[in-house]
């Protein structure tokens, strides 16, 4: 194992923290926020020299690590810079537990937006843009870890299999890091444009930065108590549509789009997310709602974000719990199982019916009727990612219950908490106590908040490749 390797990769993810810390330094220096700006400043030393620490261990080392090894590095990168998020929250005047700061700063950073505290308008400034950084840092970071991973000839899944970007032949080192520069670019005027057009629209500024922050990365911190007192017009709304659509969406089709070399065929995973989205908005409709309010909570649920304007029964809080579960493109910071995921699957159960009824019949195995066909690797591996979901979903909601958590909140909490997705009024799960909740019940969302951004058979590599050799 190049535990070097690891130390150096790790180093260069944790050094970001001090630049975030430094602007928090400066923006509680400018409007007089004296009694937080030492918190800050001890995450800002600390954070800079474990980085520097962690980069002179694996500096004059190979630099180039496997597969398993980049696993355990995005885990070790969620653990480690959470711990210096945690810090704020921890040396606040809130008198948060470790514990509690620790969870909220897993949330941030995963996108799933649970927060230990109740009243965010009354919440230091400082510490709300330190939220909503975390979650921006975190959406990031994910990304990163997506072009990695795909990107690795040691995972079955090539990139272009399955994303249809144009981008997904990487063979060189230098490829990688001029594809990650372009993401960070991408993601970064994404921000912006988002947070120009929500100032634009009538949203105050320190409310735009926020929650431009929160939408391209699909996560659920707000700087207020509810979404309804950001949003209020139409054109807000649709600028929050516009926003969850391109978070919800294959990243590559809007670096395509901004490179002017669009190709319809090579992002049909998109025109079919769309259309699924169309369809679940009908059925909502149809259910007796109407208006943009509709849109965006479906948009939001399939997206992961969980960001809602209007509340449901619990028939229909239950259909987009459920609408969380499918998750948006695969190379996006969405969650969930993915929907490409599951067209796989579905289209492979059909075959095999079709099969049965007529074992002459000539079957499509195509991917979304293009080229790409359906392999093997791709039926294996998103089974294992379905059964491993269910596993997961099986485990939180028994450790919950026993939480004193009623079985139709634990089952809701537990999609949820997988799916890193935030509650809301939409799931029926707006007066959620997370402060209260046993250090059990902590821990293991704490856990399961990671494992659902990198799924959990991504556990079973790490531990097949230490405890049982090939």
């Amino acid at each position: 194992m190049n535990f070097k390797g690891i130390s150096y990769y790790l180093s260069l993810f944790c050094f970001p923290i001090s630049i975030l810390s430094f602007i928090n330094i400066l923006y509680s220096s400018y409007f007089d926020y004296f009694l937080s700006i030492n918190s800050y400043i001890i995450a800002l030393i600390l954070s800079f020299l474990i980085s520097l620490a962690l980069f002179f261990i694996g500096k004059k080392t190979v630099k180039k690590i496997n597969f398993i090894e980049q696993l355990i590095l995005i885990i070790l990168v969620y653990l480690l810079v959470s711990f210096f998020i945690a810090l704020p929250f921890y040396l606040s005047n809130y008198q948060v537990t470790f514990l509690n700061s620790y969870f909220e700063a897993i949330s941030g950073i995963t996108g799933t937006g649970f927060s230990i505290f109740k009243n965010i308008r009354y919440l230091d400034p400082t510490l709300i843009l330190w939220r909503s950084s975390s979650q921006w840092l975190g959406g990031l970071y994910f990304l990163f870890f997506l072009i990695l991973i795909f990107s690795n000839k040691q995972f079955n899944y090539k990139m272009n299999d399955l994303t249809y970007s144009g981008d997904g032949n990487i063979n060189s080192e230098s490829n990688i890091k001029d594809l990650l520069l372009k993401i960070f670019i991408l993601y970064s005027v994404s921000s912006l444009v988002i947070f120009l057009f929500l100032n634009i629209s009538g949203i105050r500024m320190f409310n735009s930065l926020n929650l431009s922050m929160s939408l391209i990365s699909l996560g659920g911190f707000l700087p207020t108590n509810s979404l309804e007192r950001i949003i209020k017009s139409n054109p807000q709304k649709l600028i929050l549509i516009f926003s969850l659509l391109i978070s919800m969406l294959n990243f590559f089709l809007i670096l395509n789009i901004f490179q002017k070399r669009i190709i319809i065929r090579d992002h049909k995973e998109d025109l079919y997310l769309v259309l699924i989205s169309f369809i679940f908005i009908l059925l909502v409709h149809l259910s007796g709602y109407s208006g943009l309010d509709i849109v965006i909570s479906v948009l939001s649920s399939l997206s992961n974000s969980g960001l809602s304007l209007m509340s449901s029964n619990n028939n229909l809080s239950l259909f987009f719990i459920l609408i969380t579960v499918v998750g948006g493109s695969l190379i996006s910071n969405s969650s969930g199982i993915k929907f490409t995921r599951i067209y796989i699957l579905l289209k492979t159960v059909f075959a095999e019916i079709i099969k049965l009824v007529s074992p002459n019949s000539i079957i499509n195995k195509s991917i979304f009727n293009s080229e790409k066909k359906i392999t093997d690797e791709n039926i294996k591996i998103s089974f294992l990612i379905f059964i491993s979901f269910f596993i997961s979903l099986f485990i939180l909601s028994g450790i919950l219950i026993f939480d004193n958590i009623d079985f139709e909140k634990s089952f809701k909490l537990s999609i949820l908490t997988i799916t890193n997705t935030t509650t809301s009024a939409m799931f029926g799960m707006e007066s959620m106590d997370f402060i209260n909740l046993l250090t059990t019940s902590k821990l293991s969302m704490i856990m399961f908040m990671i494992i659902g951004k990198i799924e959990l058979i991504s556990i079973f590599l790490i531990i097949k490749k230490i405890f049982f050799k090939d």
